[in-house]
């Protein structure tokens, strides 16, 4: 059997890395490089978002830690406390953070079937 050991990580000590998307930071708290999954939390800055329709590989879960972050098309809205669960190959967006937001964002797999053209780099969009 494999050793469960605990991690505890303090994520106001971790820096933001900014990714290829204008506005779009994260820490990335855990991956799985087997299955794609991972745990991140996600910082977009006021106008910031995700500029096209698009669908993910797996299950994409958040929770609004902070800020306002709007799905335009569906008007869906996270603000702090909120829960956001969009299915396995569901197409939504574009988005857009109308103030300074921070969201935990869970895959339970691999994010994209394709890279998205607004990511310049592969590691963006894992």
């Amino acid at each position: 059997m494999p050793s469960l050991d605990e991690v505890l990580l303090q994520s106001k000590d971790l820096p933001w890395r900014q990714k290829s998307l204008k506005g779009v930071s994260e820490k990335m708290l855990w991956r799985n490089e087997e299955t794609g999954a991972s745990i991140a939390m996600i910082r977009f800055e006021k106008g910031a978002g995700i500029p096209a329709p698009h669908s993910h590989a797996s299950n994409q879960f958040m929770i609004c830690l902070e800020g306002k972050y709007e799905y335009t098309k569906t008007g869906v809205v996270l603000t702090p406390g909120c829960f956001y669960w969009n299915p396995k190959g569901n197409v939504h967006g574009p988005a857009i953070a109308h103030e300074d937001t921070v969201v935990v964002e869970i895959y339970d797999g691999p994010h994209y079937p394709i890279r998205p053209d607004w990511y310049a780099s592969d590691e963006d969009a894992r």
